[in-house]
């Protein structure tokens, strides 16, 4: 019998799981680096030497732990996955719920800056199935298209009937998605991070490139570098999630090297380490929510699972408005995005990276703020 309850939960580590941590973090076995490597060849020695001393002897995990508790969350199952989120209502009588998707190596923690700062929504917050206290998944096809399914159904138990959706990097999939499966409740849909469904896939000729700006040109230039130097780990998840999660599990530096290199690589070009754009404990308290609930593979499976059960691709819009935040290194091209989606708002920063809610929360809130003040 499925059970549709919504239960409380409350995040609380075994003492022995911190212990154990901490004995991997002091036998951790570390690799050669050529002395001018720097972050070319990927996540760098001596720059994860000194985050892993961080993590090991300063980074409170208890502090962060009761401050997640601090916010109401729950659990429930849809369709054999078990999902978690957080939940926090607005105290405005007109408050129009968001569901705020996550994407990948993010997490809930993304969000922890702007749920003040979108006090004006009931806010509901869950973590991806396979990510998190929502992981691991236990059979196949957790694809975009599922997830947002689920979401439907993850409003609907909440008795939400209206609502809007958001979301970056995985989230700018999933949250479109949703409007396609649910274009009746989904009021409007608000991406940062965008990708398939607001960028060309493939090479661009001539003719599509006459008309762009500068920074669409530019934006085409950093697709085609992505593709080529950075899709390393998309061509690693997308085909063996399962070896990679033996060393990500097993390992606490080896998960940390492999959040971290994308941290430093997709955070804005302004910032030359991670904690420049976002504070050391973020950043581990985001590695923590995958090192704690073993789910370095089935996150990892979701990129799989895209690649080999494609019926999430945008081949038409939904109808539903749609707004593109595109900050400072989002790639986006709204020609591409007018393809897809039916293209309500367009907004261009100069700053803030892949992960606007933590780096730029202000800017991410301050856009979804007015987006959806339109629409309600």
């Amino acid at each position: 019998m499925t059970d549709n309850s919504v239960r409380s939960h409350r995040i609380d580590i075994p003492q022995a799981q911190l212990d154990d941590l901490r004995t991997r973090l002091d036998l951790t076995r570390w690799p050669d680096e050529l002395p001018d490597a720097d972050w070319a060849y990927g996540a760098s020695l001596p720059y994860l030497r000194d985050l892993a001393t961080f993590w090991r002897g300063a980074y409170d995990w208890r502090k962060h732990e009761a401050a997640l508790n601090e916010i109401p969350q729950y659990v429930t199952e849809i369709d054999g996955a078990r999902v978690h989120f957080l939940q926090v209502r607005s105290s405005a009588p007109d408050a129009l719920p968001l569901i705020l998707t996550h994407g990948w190596p993010g997490s809930i923690v993304e969000f922890l800056g702007v749920i003040d700062r979108l006090s004006d929504f009931h806010l509901v917050i869950p973590s991806i199935p396979g990510f998190g206290f929502s992981g691991p998944t236990r059979e196949r096809g957790w694809n975009v298209s599922r997830v947002a399914r689920a979401w439907a159904e993850l409003m609907r138990r909440l008795g939400y009937e209206r609502y809007g959706a958001q979301g970056g990097d995985l989230g700018a999939l999933i949250s479109p998605a949703l409007a396609r499966v649910a274009p009746e409740s989904v009021v409007g849909v608000h991406v940062n991070a965008a990708s398939v469904g607001f960028i060309p896939l493939g090479p661009v000729d001539d003719a599509e490139r006459e008309g762009l700006t500068d920074r669409e040109l530019r934006s085409l230039a950093d697709i085609a570098e992505f593709t080529t130097d950075g899709f390393g780990y998309n061509a690693l998840q997308s085909t063996r999630p399962q070896t990679l999660s033996y060393g990500l599990t097993d390992s606490p530096v080896g998960q940390l090297a492999w959040i971290m290199e994308k941290f430093q690589a997709w955070t804005h070009s302004s910032a030359a380490l991670p904690e420049d754009a976002v504070d050391r404990d973020t950043l581990l308290t985001n590695v923590m929510l995958y090192w704690l609930t073993g789910t370095a593979g089935s996150a990892a499976r979701m990129y799989y699972e895209n690649s080999h059960v494609v019926d999430w691709f945008p081949v038409a819009t939904s109808g539903v408005p749609t707004a593109v935040a595109n900050f400072g290194e989002d790639v986006s091209i709204r020609r591409w995005a007018e393809r897809a989606n039916t293209l309500a708002r367009w907004t261009e920063f100069d700053r803030g990276g892949h992960f606007a809610a933590l780096e730029v929360p202000d800017l991410l809130a301050g856009d979804v703020r007015e987006f959806f003040a339109s629409l309600r």
